[in-house]
């Protein structure tokens, strides 16, 4: 003789089941969001945003900064404006005697 589950059994392995699939799909999702990400940095990397030729490594004082092959122009990366606007002020304190 076959029992039938209850209604809050079935609720139960529905909400197991869902989560399970929810899980795995956030999981699919992250991958194809990282594979995306490494996809678009190899593409991208080192490349000039304004017309896309290489960007050629240049050193300024301590920095290194990113400049056009093509174009001449030149990009920062983080924190790499606030660094010459600092090295700047110290070499114009220093000029200024302050």
């Amino acid at each position: 003789m076959s029992r039938k589950p209850s209604e809050s059994e079935e609720e139960y392995f529905a909400r197991l089941e869902f989560e399970r699939r929810k899980k795995a799909e956030e999981e699919k999702q992250e991958k194809l969001a990282e594979a995306e990400k490494k996809r678009l940095k190899e593409l991208h990397y080192m490349h000039c945003p304004k017309c896309g030729m290489d960007l050629i490594e240049v050193d300024y004082r301590t920095l290194k900064i990113d400049r056009c092959s093509s174009c001449d122009g030149i990009w920062l990366d983080a924190g790499e404006l606030e660094a010459a606007v600092g090295l700047e002020k110290s070499v114009l304190s220093r000029f200024l005697g302050r």
